[in-house]
């Protein structure tokens, strides 16, 4: 999965982080790993009516709460009725779709990134630390990154499944609708 799979408030703390993640390599292929910036940096442009305003959109949802519904004493249940040991906050099969980077090495998250915001928008789109700097450039974001799904509903079933002990089915259609993030068309 993606989020498996895959800056400050300085200027200066931005470059050495950036730095530290654009030479990050994959210890066993040698592949450049992409580092995470956070929802709150990539909201930093894309909060405006001009750019469709996914900050607070992403901000209402609740992928943004995601990881607050496994602090509750109703997720430990559930967690504990599965067979886990540790509470669901702590348990990394819960983890792996409620939290963007839960998995990856601290050198690869920068110092915005808080694992506590949830499913943000690295966890659809990829690590933004390369492609957060060239978005007026589709091709070349993709190029350093960006993932831009082709079957959206494909990828949001792989959370969105039956294997979740919560799962009361899943109308991808309705639940798009609530968080459709496009730039809008008419933006010159």
């Amino acid at each position: 999965m993606l989020h498996r799979l895959i800056a400050g408030s300085i200027l200066l703390g931005s470059i050495g982080f950036f730095s530290l993640t654009a030479n990050a390599q994959d210890k066993d292929t040698g592949d450049k790993k992409f580092g995470y910036v956070g929802a709150e940096r990539c909201g930093m442009c894309h909060k405006t009516e001009k750019q469709g305003k996914q900050l607070s959109i992403w901000k209402e949802s609740k992928h943004s709460q995601a990881y607050k519904t496994l602090q509750s004493e109703e997720a430990d249940k559930i967690a504990k009725d599965k067979g886990f040991t540790s509470k669901a906050a702590d348990t990394k099969e819960c983890l792996a779709c409620h939290v963007s980077g839960y998995d990856v090495d601290a050198s690869l998250k920068g110092a915005k990134f808080k694992m506590e915001d949830g499913v943000q928008c690295e966890t659809c789109h990829g690590p933004g630390s390369e492609y957060q700097k060239v978005m007026k450039n589709r091709d070349e974001a993709m190029a350093k990154g960006l993932v831009v799904h082709k079957d959206k509903e494909k990828f949001c079933t792989g959370c969105h499944n039956s294997k979740s002990p919560t799962f009361k089915g899943f109308d991808y259609d309705k639940y798009w609708a609530k968080i459709s993030h496009m730039i809008p068309k008419d933006t010159k």
